[in-house]
């Protein structure tokens, strides 16, 4: 049986995963060994934080509301409630935008919504 030799292949390997740290410090972009477990938790931690990023955003347009609201004299809780109250439904991503983009709007839609409650 022939002798088979993987140089060319375990090169190709090594240098797909040191492509993938590049940027890492010190020994995780030039060590093989240090690199793929650099690789390993680089990758989970992408994975974890692309499902943690829909709740940081939910929290940012919350607080832009809650802003928004108290400018116009009302909480973030009153001003759900009232809207709950009143029919209205957008969601916080629209509310938020809303608030940031077109305040003359916003405090059109607050005060609807707090006459109607």
């Amino acid at each position: 049986m022939a002798r088979v030799k993987r140089g060319v292949v375990s090169r190709r390997r090594h240098n797909k995963l040191l492509s993938l740290t590049r940027g890492q410090r010190a020994s995780k972009h030039k060590l093989v060994r240090r690199a793929h477990e650099a690789m390993v938790h680089s990758l989970s931690y992408a994975y974890f934080h692309r499902r943690e990023r829909k709740g940081d955003m939910r929290r940012i347009w919350i607080a832009r509301i809650n802003a928004a609201a108290r400018a116009n004299g009302v909480g973030y809780s009153q001003l759900v409630g009232s809207m709950e109250a009143a029919g209205i439904e957008l969601n916080r991503k629209l509310l938020a935008d809303l608030a940031v983009k077109d305040p003359g709007a916003f405090s059109e839609m607050v005060k609807t919504a707090v006459k109607a409650k």
